[in-house]
């Protein structure tokens, strides 16, 4: 997909889940409506859009805010491309996206006929997104603080694979990985480049481990992602 035009795409909100471009997403897709998205996205271009409500948990589950069938969503969201697709027995999807590029939505269209939403969406934005990827900047003492957090939480990650990794490429899986507030994996999303994303995540890990009172938040658990 090319940054160079305005493209229809295939909505599916979620909270808390950030796609980035390079980052892979699994999802275990139940929900009707969706199960309807991702047999549309694999007859098509294979292109889905991540996107998170602006009030969480509005991900047309449970209490929503707005019209029960489109509470608000965030701006900004990131296409990816489904790389794996297993069908299962019982008619949901296991899949795997990939993000690729970051778009800022113009405009909703009327619901798809499977339920599902739809906008209008500009990919030329974030066309940068495309050549980040092979991008070199320096992320040795960002990783110092990812590692120092990992520790300090207990959490399990390869640091030497992530060291290995290409710095975009690194930056961007801390961020969807890393146990965060929606409201601050949306500013993330939106950083305006890597440098800053990368920048804004050290600060908000530094954050977390220099407040005394800080107690663990367990993170939000979608019904769409097991």
């Amino acid at each position: 997909m090319t940054a160079a035009a305005l493209h229809h795409v295939r909505l599916f909100p979620l909270t808390g889940t950030l796609l980035l471009p390079g980052t892979f997403l699994p999802l275990n897709v139940f929900e009707l409506r969706y199960r309807e998205l991702v047999a549309d996205a694999m007859k098509d271009d294979r292109r889905i859009g991540m996107i998170q409500p602006l009030a969480p948990a509005s991900d047309n589950f449970g209490p929503v805010v707005g019209d029960a069938e489109r509470p608000p969503l965030y701006g900004v969201g990131c296409v990816g491309e489904v790389v794996e697709c297993d069908p299962q027995a019982d008619g949901r999807f296991w899949i795997v996206l990939r993000g690729e590029s970051r778009f800022r939505v113009v405009r909703e269209l009327p619901l798809d006929e499977g339920g599902y939403r739809r906008v209008l969406a500009d990919l030329a934005v974030f066309a940068a997104d495309l050549e980040e990827p092979g991008r070199e900047i320096e992320i040795a003492d960002f990783l110092a603080t990812a590692d120092r957090f990992r520790r300090a939480r207990g959490l399990e990650f390869d640091m030497d694979l992530l060291a290995s990794l290409p710095a975009p490429q690194a930056v961007n899986a801390l961020c969807a990985a890393l146990p965060l507030e929606p409201a601050e994996k949306q500013a993330l999303l939106e950083a305006a480049g890597l440098e800053i994303r990368r920048d804004l995540l050290a600060g908000l890990l530094e954050m977390q481990l220099t407040t005394p009172a800080w107690e663990p938040r367990p993170p939000y658990s979608s019904p769409s992602v097991n």
